[in-house]
């Protein structure tokens, strides 16, 4: 009758016996690891950029206490003083405290390299709100009505800044002649002032749009290898080198940007319109036509040849789409909004749309410097076209074939059309493919 007793008892006494085992493994597996977090080291922070550097002797001077960077430490390995089992108990020590102490580094690091952005954009900022009031200098730009005088001898410094929204200011206080040092690629654009071009096509791009620029170059840009056309990019400055090195290697390839010393930002797009008739005026002034363009445009080259050819007799005047009895908007939250001090009048002149619109040459000169005498306006055909062409009783004359709008893109609308706007880089190629297409005939 104890047989059942006694058997529970025996495996009583062998589960105690058990569980004690456990337990010492347990507390041998805790001493352990403390004792070799003794052991470990602290890897400190090293910045990411050093590594990148491809320079053996880069490397080698990672551990010299003198290239530190922003006050972290060289990469470098220290011992860790000792965290046995008990100064793991009492003082906290060990794998918890090594990852607190490594997300501390981290924020630090994050910190210091936060601050240092917010103070690079913050400086950018400021100094692209400068605005200098040439009245107040006494080499201040005069408004002579002469042709600008050629600047493409001498370096010319990057304007940085942009002007605020509600600023009224005269253009001449803010504007800075001249453009890089590219006579070569002015020489290339235009050869010998024009005398041979019929047609120039200065196309305004944006520094980041390299990918435009060739979908252009490859597709209806084509026809600048003719003599009698000439195309160009124009562009602004901008305070990235890394952009700029970009671009002096595309127009190396290529040779066909023209820099500006503005800043290239949207609230400097009549700065970039002005910078281009100052470049036709100097290095281009014997070229019949001028047409003014935007790099996500599609130009139907051989329709706007015969659009020339039967207008050869005109002389100042702007065609385009033009727009007629547009009011300034006053709502400061609008991204064209203008002031009454910058223009007064409840209606805008007519003028012709920014897109695209062709002017005869003999209007170039007075447009660029009646420009500068004029209070700066961000709308840069309004400004143009419009203000500008107004004072100076240049006709601006509506052609239907510029549409200056996104149309669908089937074979006789593009065939019909000078000018097609909102078109995509990779669909420059499928209109280029179309219009060269003769088996579709269009009434």
């Amino acid at each position: 009758m104890f047989g059942p007793f006694l058997q529970r008892k025996v495996c009583y006494a062998n589960f105690r016996i058990t569980h004690l085992v456990f337990g010492i493994i347990i507390l041998a597996t805790i001493i352990f690891y403390s004792t070799l977090n003794g052991r470990q080291y602290d890897i400190e922070i090293r910045r990411y950029h050093e590594l990148r550097l491809n320079r053996t002797e880069k490397y080698a001077s990672l551990s010299s206490p003198n290239n530190s960077v922003q006050g972290l430490k060289p990469s470098k390995l220290t011992p860790r003083k000792n965290c046995g089992f008990f100064n793991f108990l009492a003082n906290g020590c060990g794998s918890t405290s090594n990852i607190t102490k490594v997300l501390l580094k981290l924020g630090e690091e994050n910190i210091i390299t936060n601050e240092s952005s917010i103070k690079i954009e913050s400086d950018i900022e400021n100094i692209q709100k400068i605005v200098n009031v040439a009245e107040s200098q006494p080499d201040a730009v005069t408004n002579k009505q002469v042709p600008p005088e050629n600047h493409s001898n001498k370096t010319v410094t990057p304007s940085v800044q942009e002007i605020p929204v509600e600023k009224v200011i005269k253009t001449k206080d803010i504007y800075e002649r001249g453009h890089i040092n590219d006579l070569g690629s002015s020489e290339i654009i235009c050869p010998n002032k024009g005398t041979d071009v019929n047609l120039l096509i200065l196309i305004t791009s944006a520094p980041t749009h390299r990918e435009q620029r060739l979908s252009i170059r490859q597709s209806w840009g084509h026809y600048g290898i003719r003599r009698d056309i000439s195309i160009g990019f124009v562009l602004g400055r901008t305070l990235d080198q890394r952009i700029e090195d970009q671009l002096s290697a595309e127009n190396y390839m290529y040779s066909d940007l023209i820099r500006g010393s503005f800043i290239d930002s949207y609230r400097n797009l009549t700065l970039k319109t002005i910078s281009l008739l100052e470049w036709t005026s100097v290095h281009c002034p014997e070229a019949t036509y001028l047409l003014k363009t935007d790099d996500d445009m599609f130009i139907n080259v051989p329709k706007l040849l015969q659009f020339i050819e039967s207008h050869l007799s005109y002389k100042r005047t702007i065609f385009g789409r033009l727009a007629k009895k547009w009011k300034p908007i006053r709502n400061k939250k609008s991204k064209y909004y203008v002031s009454p001090e910058q223009y007064f009048p409840p209606v805008f002149p007519p003028f012709t749309t920014g897109p695209a619109y062709l002017m005869t040459s003999d209007i170039v000169v007075d447009l660029y410097n009646k420009s500068l005498s004029q209070t700066y306006l961000k709308l840069e055909d309004v400004y143009t076209t419009g203000i500008v062409a107004q004072l100076l009783n240049i006709h601006r004359i509506n052609i239907k074939e510029f549409l200056n709008r996104r149309i669908a893109f089937n074979q006789c609308n593009i065939k019909k059309s000078i000018s097609i706007h909102m078109v995509k880089t990779n669909e420059q190629y499928d209109l280029w493919k179309k219009l060269a297409d003769t088996s579709v005939q269009c009434k």
